[in-house]
């Protein structure tokens, strides 16, 4: 591939192109006749998805509520074993901030544990009365509230059958009953909301049961156990749960996600909702769980906090009383959520389209090599399109996402001021990625951001592709074969795919076996605790941008690390592909992060020109008095 244009280097300082001895330069964009339209379309689209961004802050501001809810069962259990009464407990944890239980659907074992069943297996039956129609294999329950026991058989579809022994009126059961669901426990559930708590109701599923959801209590929400919702199985009996789930919320479980709920959440919406299992929360002190439920809070827009206590009061305490002074510094109040599903306006999703669409054809148009642009440019706009489906809006998200971090390193890459350039492109490109990727389904966590590792890998190697110099591909090609490589030139490079590496891999923190060292996860924690933690890849992405873009560095030293600043770049869009966490908190995130690096970037290029200087320039003393003497 060719081009007629000559290449005409352009001036910085005392330097042109970066360049080293084999003679490297970074070739400047082509500047193509739809340059200037194609920039007037971004920028028109930009006023739409601006609008749009307003929109979800708006709403975003309105959902700031939580409610701590703790495990009613398990607090029980603690008091019990304490010699205390589950109420007297209760109203301690209440006093630090506690505003809500969780409460599991009855059993019947439930009601023989209150005494109103006695529930006897065939077999010691069988022995205390001899002679009997009792069958040993059989289990036998009799009320002791009056017509307990009676009533049960009507909510099952399991065969059962009254039977006299020992002068008592027995249900003969073929199977032990005490773990079928018996409903709600409306006594409790009453006190618990007359007390002014908020109450999150969790039922059982089981196939025995006939009308699963007609006794629901009312309260504001309800967590379904295990990885499905009940009905998930069969179209029919979903539709009824979906129908008798009437006004009250599902909960979404963080990272726990359940079969059939985003049938209910279609309807009804959802509450998002964080908990830790007990063998995690056991192995973190009180002030490291504190920190994850607030961030949750704050930064992931969890409404609901599932609380476990702690093996200890004391525990629970330190817990409960640390977690609502993070979360009054961020500004979110302990109440009863109000749960308003977020709209979206197609209308605006619409035009804001053009605007990537736009983005992606002048990234084509200004490579070097145009041809060569133009045919990245569709296979990138197939592939994002493709990951999703061919969903318009979703897939325009994602070319956003992988063409505003590399746009402006194509077009303008050597100056440190272009470095503004750059990032301003990039935050052009966050609103398009807000507009286009955010809908009441992703909001919710429901549809995650399909192309995550995109965001990261495509924009280097677009930008990469632009280093191309502007002559026949295939001389191109020679040349790289042709081209003598040291033993430095080796280091540098795998030292530069080892970074990468560790980047790529450590994109999410759990989708891969690097995991965060005890040191940082401290460091993360004090930042998330005081102020809005910047992202690690930013304050190390914009510091090596700003210092390729410099030239300090010859050659493919500082063509490489111009790549170490697309990281930065890339990491921006990433950043705000998080749609469940607020627009605000990302912006926040990601202005410390530009803050900071670019500070940090500007030192070092002066580090490294007094460095290359005193390198250049220092002679030992001994060799300098050789000089004179000769």
């Amino acid at each position: 591939m060719t081009d007629p244009t000559p290449t005409r280097p352009t001036e910085r300082g005392d330097h042109s192109f970066p360049s080293s001895p084999s003679g490297l330069r970074l070739p400047p964009a082509t500047r193509h006749p739809w340059t200037r339209a194609l920039l007037g379309v971004i920028l028109l689209s930009l006023i739409p998805a601006l609008i749009l961004a307003t929109q979800r802050v708006a709403y975003e501001q309105t959902q700031k509520t939580v409610a701590l809810v703790m495990d009613y069962p398990a607090l029980s259990l603690q008091a019990r074993r304490l010699g205390l009464e589950p109420q007297a407990l209760l109203d301690r944890y209440k006093g630090l901030g506690l505003n809500g239980v969780a409460v599991y659907e009855d059993v019947i074992g439930s009601l023989e544990q209150r005494g109103e069943i006695y529930i006897q297996p065939g077999a010691e039956l069988a022995v205390r009365y001899p002679g009997s129609e009792v069958k040993a294999q059989n289990v036998y329950v009799r009320s002791i509230r009056p017509g307990a026991a009676e009533a049960l058989p009507a909510r099952y579809t399991i065969p059962t059958r009254q039977v006299q022994v020992g002068g008592e009126t027995w249900t003969e059961w073929p199977t032990d009953p005490r773990f079928l669901p018996t409903g709600p426990n409306r006594e409790q559930i009453a006190d618990l909301k007359a007390q002014g708590l908020t109450v999150m109701y969790r039922p059982y599923a089981d196939d025995a049961v006939r009308a699963p959801g007609a006794d629901w209590p009312d309260v504001p929400f309800v967590a379904f156990t295990g990885d499905e919702v009940i009905g998930a199985r069969t179209p029919e009996l979903l539709n009824d749960i979906n129908v008798r789930l009437g006004q009250r919320v599902p909960a979404l479980i963080e990272g726990n996600g359940q079969r059939g709920l985003d049938i209910l959440v279609a309807t009804h919406g959802g509450a998002r909702m964080f908990a830790m299992n007990p063998s995690w929360q056991n192995r973190l002190g009180p002030e490291e769980v504190a920190s994850k439920y607030g961030l949750a809070a704050s930064e992931r827009s969890m409404r609901l906090l599932y609380l476990r206590p702690y093996p200890t009061v004391g525990e629970t305490e330190a817990m409960l009383s640390r977690l609502t002074t993070l979360l009054a510094s961020k500004g979110v109040k302990v109440n009863q959520p109000v749960i308003e599903p977020f709209q979206d306006n197609t209308l605006l999703r619409a035009l804001s389209l053009m605007g990537p669409l736009a983005a992606l054809l002048l990234l084509g148009l200004s490579y070097p090599l145009p041809r060569l642009g133009m045919l990245v440019v569709g296979m990138s706009a197939l592939l994002a399109f493709g990951l999703n489906r061919f969903h318009p809006f979703e897939g325009a998200a994602l070319v956003a996402a992988v063409t505003f971090p590399a746009l402006g390193l194509v077009l303008r890459r050597h100056r440190v001021s272009d470095w503004f350039l750059a990032t301003g492109l990039s935050l052009a490109g966050v609103l398009f990625v807000s507009a286009l990727g955010a809908n009441k389904a992703s909001m919710l966590g429901l549809e995650p951001f399909r192309g995550v590792g995109l965001t990261l890998l495509l924009p280097l190697l677009l930008v990469a592709l632009s280093f191309l110099p502007r002559q026949d591909i295939r001389k191109t090609a020679r040349d790289l074969y042709a081209a003598p490589i040291k033993l430095g030139d080796m280091a540098v490079m795998a030292l530069g795919l080892a970074v990468f590496a560790l980047v790529f891999l450590r994109r999410g923190n759990t989708t891969s076996g690097v995991s965060v060292t005890d040191t940082e996860a401290k460091v993360r924690q004090g930042l998330q605790d005081s102020i809005v933690r910047p992202r690690f890849k930013e304050l190390a992405g914009h510091p090596l941008g700003l210092i390729g873009l410099s030239g300090v560095l010859p050659g493919y030293l500082g063509a490489m690390l111009i790549l170490g600043g697309v990281i930065g770049q890339s990491s921006i869009l990433n950043t705000f592909s998080h749609f469940h966490t607020p627009l605000l908190i990302s912006a926040a995130r990601v202005f410390i992060g530009l803050g900071i690096g670019l500070i940090a970037g500007l030192v070092l290029i002066e580090a490294f020109k007094f460095g290359l200087r005193l390198w250049h320039t220092y002679r030992p003393e001994g060799q300098s008095r050789l000089e004179v003497q000769a």
